[in-house]
């Protein structure tokens, strides 16, 4: 009886009460929830083990970031897929892929530091030039570029990538002209705005006290 009672008290504590301790008490327990049930939940079904991954870079936008667009810098630029094209364009079609076949990619207009993108588990040689790639790099987070090159050498795929809004494809520290299949986590399948920017003000917030958010 009196396991009964102190169950009912927590539950009345945990749901009713507007005190600080319930309020604290609420956000841990989400946060299990989130890490060990939903979070594992999701890669089980989407086959991956990154089933959803936070945008913290401008990499993939199709506008300005200090005042800048694949290396050109501009004063002034109105967003659409025809000045993107424009002004980055010429990249791509070096690489055989025309302003057409960009506009059947997924993400076709790219996506935005801040947003969630949901990810897919997908085998390599089921993933195509114009997906957009979930990869590790040498960062703790994974990164997400588009693919722009697949080929197949012994037996193992290996692409190339590059970010929407970079100049070129990244070799130096992201490895990028390289990806072999082991280093892939998944393909983006789904944006959902602007709910990264949670991860994002929590990770710039204990920044300063020397904690490393890592996945």
């Amino acid at each position: 009886m009196k396991v009964k009672e102190h169950l009912k008290q927590f539950w009345n504590f945990f749901w009713h009460s507007d005190s600080i301790w319930s309020w604290l008490l609420n956000i841990v327990v989400a946060f299990v929830l989130i890490k060990f049930v939903i979070y594992p939940l999701f890669g089980l079904m989407l086959g991956t083990g990154y089933p959803i991954v936070a945008v913290i870079s401008e990499s993939m936008e199709h506008g300005l970031s200090s005042q800048q667009l694949c290396g050109q810098q501009f004063i002034s630029y109105k967003e659409s897929f025809n000045n993107y094209w424009d002004v980055c364009g010429k990249w791509y079609e070096n690489k055989n892929i025309s302003s057409t076949q960009f506009q059947d990619f997924p993400f076709k207009n790219g996506f935005d530091k801040g947003d969630i993108i949901l990810v897919l588990g997908k085998k390599p040689k089921n993933i195509e030039v114009g997906d957009v790639l979930i990869f590790q790099a040498g960062k703790p987070q994974p990164i997400i570029h588009r693919v722009i090159k697949k080929w197949e050498q012994n037996g193992v795929y290996y692409f190339q990538t590059k970010g929407d809004h970079n100049s070129d494809t990244i070799s130096t520290f992201l490895g990028e002209h390289e990806i072999n299949q082991q280093r892939i986590l998944g393909t983006g399948v789904i944006r959902i705005p602007y709910l990264g920017w949670v991860k994002i003000l929590f990770v710039q917030l204990v920044s300063p006290l020397g904690i490393t958010i890592t996945k």
